[in-house]
């Protein structure tokens, strides 16, 4: 997967970089001058952006639970990204990359009037005493991976986003609260109640088992 996204980056990237010359992604050692050409600027970006890749199609997939949506919002991520890569001056570039992923899907989301943020959880029908079902666990086990995608696939977007963010992809909640733009409290709190939808549904599919 993260192979056919290279691939598909590079040549949008020629189209938006043509006269570059730009045919395929080459790690380069950078010049030691002080003006950058497009090739250097582009090996930099690289450098930085490109190890974050599979975090951004993660990301990207469980918010929209569609491939092929995923694939073209990390597309238009990482050329939005490279277009603004010369202001970036953070050292976190997976955060500031998953920043951009994040509002690129939440863009792709209203446009398709698909936005979940407010999806309701039937409490009653979800209500369980199985409070030994552990969320974060599960979703760290790949034997469960089918159980726990389509546990993710019916909390709001807001939850899997967040569930995403710390239990996959092991952020902080400074590094949360950045990306979803929400203060580190509400980070903890949207954590835990994503964390208890989660159980209960876990539970009741766990217990008709």
């Amino acid at each position: 997967m993260a192979s056919q996204l290279k691939a598909e980056y590079v040549s949008e990237l020629e189209d938006f970089e043509s006269s570059s010359k730009i045919v395929k992604f080459v790690v380069l050692k950078k010049r030691q001058e002080q003006d950058h050409s497009p090739k250097e600027e582009l090996t930099s970006f690289e450098e930085v952006m490109l190890p974050h890749l599979d975090a951004a199609h993660n990301l990207a997939r469980w918010l929209l639970r569609n491939e092929q949506d995923a694939q073209d919002v990390v597309q238009e991520a990482f050329l939005r990204a490279f277009k603004s890569f010369a202001g970036f001056r953070g050292s976190n570039g997976r955060a500031w990359l998953l920043t951009i992923v994040r509002n690129t899907s939440y863009t792709l989301m209203k446009k398709n009037r698909a936005v979940d943020l407010t999806t309701t959880f039937d409490e009653e029908k979800h209500a369980t005493d199985h409070e030994s079902v552990n969320p974060a666990a599960l979703l760290e086990r790949t034997e469960d991976a089918e159980l726990v995608r389509e546990a993710m696939d019916n909390l709001a977007a807001e939850f899997r986003e967040i569930l995403t963010l710390r239990h996959q992809e092991g952020l902080s909640y400074k590094e949360i609260a950045d990306i979803a733009q929400i203060p580190p409290g509400t980070v903890m709190s949207r954590l835990a109640r994503a964390r208890a939808k989660l159980r209960e549904y876990l539970a009741t599919r766990i217990g008709k088992e």
